[in-house]
This record gives C-alpha cells, sequence and structure tokens, in this order.
C-alpha cells in the first residue's frame, strides 16, 4: 500500500477541516489533489469525496453551534486568525440578514466570509435545520467543484506533482509554505505598526490621566458586532462608527487630546481611524492594546447605555 493510500485520506480530512474552522490552509489544493488521486486510483473515489463532503459539512455544524452559544466572541476570535483582522468582521450584520440564506449556498467560495457565515447564522439564531439545508447545498458545490476538476485534470496535475505518490509530501509542503507565508505577512504588518507606534500610540493610564484631567475626550471605535445587552466600554468614551467617518475636524473638541480604542489584534480599526484623523487634521492616538489593556489595568468601565446597543439581528425562530 502507498504512503499515499495510507495517509491521503487523513491528510485530505484534516485539511478542509481546519480551513472550515478558520486557519489559514489551502483546502481547495488539498480537494484538487485529491481529485486527482483518485482519478489515478491512489484513493477511492467514493470514501475521498464522502470524507470531505463530511469533513467539511462536519466543522460548519461545529461553528454554527457555537456561533450560537458563543455570538460575537467567536467571530472575534476568527478575526484574530485572519490576514485582515480590521477588515474580516462582516461590516455589515444587516446585510448578512438579507442575504444570509442565499449567501450560504456559495460562502465557501468567498475568502474570509467562508469560515465566517456558519458561526455569523448560529449567532442570528437561524434554525439549524434551515442552516443545514443550504450548507450542505454549499458544501456539495464546493467540495464537488475542486474535487471534480482535479479528477477531470488529473493528468495535467499528475505531472506537475511527479506522479501520485508524492502527493502526501506535497501537501505537507505545501502546508508548511502557506502556514510560512502566513507568520511572515503578520510579522510584516507588526513591523509597520512598530514604526507608527512612537506617534500613534499611548499607554492606557497616559489616556486615563489626560481624561481626568479633562485634557481628552475618548472615543470607542469597536465594531458594534462587539456590542450586547451587557457591554461595557471605557468611562467617559464616545461612539465613533469606524465604518462610516464622516466627521470633520470642527465637529471635534478643540485643544483637547483624541484617543482611540477598539478590540482589534494590533488595534487595527483603531489605527486606520487614528490615520484618517490625521489627515483631516485632527491630531488622534490609539489607546495600546485597546479595551482589554484598559481593562486589565483596572481603569473605570461603564455599561454601553441602552440606545447605543446595536441589537444583532436574528433570523425568525
Amino acid at each position: 500500500m502507498t504512503a499515499l493510500s495510507e495517509h491521503g485520506y487523513s491528510i485530505l480530512v484534516g485539511v478542509v477541516f481546519l480551513e472550515a474552522i478558520g486557519f489559514p490552509v489551502p483546502a481547495a489544493i488539498a480537494l484538487l489533489i485529491a481529485g486527482a488521486a483518485s482519478a489515478g486510483h491512489s484513493l477511492n473515489t467514493g470514501i475521498a469525496l464522502s470524507a470531505a463532503l463530511l469533513s467539511v459539512a462536519g466543522a460548519d455544524t461545529l461553528m454554527f453551534l457555537l456561533g450560537r452559544h458563543t455570538g460575537w466572541w467567536l467571530l472575534g476570535v476568527l478575526c484574530r486568525l485572519s490576514l485582515n483582522p480590521e477588515s474580516c468582521m462582516m461590516q455589515s450584520a444587516a446585510a448578512f440578514y438579507k442575504r444570509g440564506r442565499t449567501l450560504l449556498l456559495f460562502a465557501k467560495f468567498v475568502p474570509g466570509i467562508n469560515t465566517m457565515a456558519p458561526p455569523m447564522a448560529g449567532s442570528m439564531n437561524m434554525r439549524l435545520g434551515q442552516f443545514l439545508s443550504r450548507d450542505l447545498i454549499g458544501v456539495v458545490l464546493y467540495v464537488g467543484a475542486y474535487f471534480g476538476i482535479g479528477y477531470l485534470f488529473s493528468g495535467v496535475l499528475a505531472s506537475l506533482l511527479k506522479g501520485y505518490q508524492a502527493v502526501g509530501q506535497v501537501v505537507s509542503w505545501i502546508l508548511g509554505l502557506a502556514i510560512i507565508a502566513y507568520i511572515c505577512i503578520h510579522f510584516v504588518m507588526w513591523r509597520k505598526s512598530l514604526k507608527k507606534r512612537f506617534r500613534l500610540y499611548v499607554k492606557p493610564a497616559e489616556a486615563h490621566r489626560a481624561w481626568e484631567a479633562g485634557n481628552a475626550v475618548i472615543y470607542d471605535v469597536r465594531s458594534h458586532g462587539y456590542y450586547d445587552a451587557k457591554a461595557m466600554r471605557i468611562k467617559g468614551s464616545t461612539r465613533l462608527e469606524p465604518n462610516a467617518l464622516h466627521q470633520s475636524r470642527d465637529d471635534f473638541p478643540a485643544g483637547k487630546f483624541i484617543y482611540l480604542y477598539c478590540t482589534c489584534i494590533r488595534d487595527a480599526t483603531s489605527a486606520r481611524v487614528a490615520q484618517l484623523l490625521r489627515e483631516q487634521g485632527v491630531i488622534s492616538a490609539v489607546i495600546e492594546g485597546g479595551f482589554r489593556a484598559w481593562r486589565k489595568a483596572g481603569l473605570p468601565l461603564e455599561p454601553v447605555p441602552l440606545e447605543e446597543v446595536s441589537a444583532l439581528p436574528v433570523f425568525d425562530s
């Protein structure tokens, strides 16, 4: 029995499952290779296809149920795995609410949304049967498309991979390179953020002292997705919607420091808003570490006023 026959199914199931739960691994490539290997009889077509379908569907169902019970917390965790945390969270939950049932049919083909859609549907209280009926169609389309292409063009893939016996090794190399690229991209983005820290960032304690002295105002630029009935915010802060930044320099108090905070990794949203404000001539800075760092420092918090809570829309039960 070849190495591919021994380990090919495990590799396929592992890769597609990891992508479905949010890890940046190339499931599409694994499906292409599995299709080619099935055409060459290194893998059993029925077993490989069934294993891939069950793995993706199982992962989606797991994410749906976790989304149902953890809501936006899980979406925030997934965003921290994203290469672009700033835009990872869907900008409008209402848009997903309107198109969610249709979107589930094609979500697997859209990077970012492919992982976010199941927990988003769970968070919005979509019925399990309703979710499964649409998600399974989407899974079949996604797995079938890439597996089928690999199967039909197995000869081309075989020549590129120098034979089916090398598939397991090739997949391992691809996964390794993907992980290295993921780490490198985050490292580069981290280095870029360091270049701005000397002029964009302040410690929570420093911002608190300035606010207490009446020399600063603090703006909350978190996504509305972080809000729920028990949401907290930095005491004395004011909401500033990051995706609808229409304020001009005249809308901010003159003669005061402008401090911003969010909950993104690398303070991505705060840094983006601060940069936009600076371009408008508004001198602003980011509270380093955002809401978590402020809370960890034991600085004062307050409940988000009920009139400012943006309730997450839910599908009919």
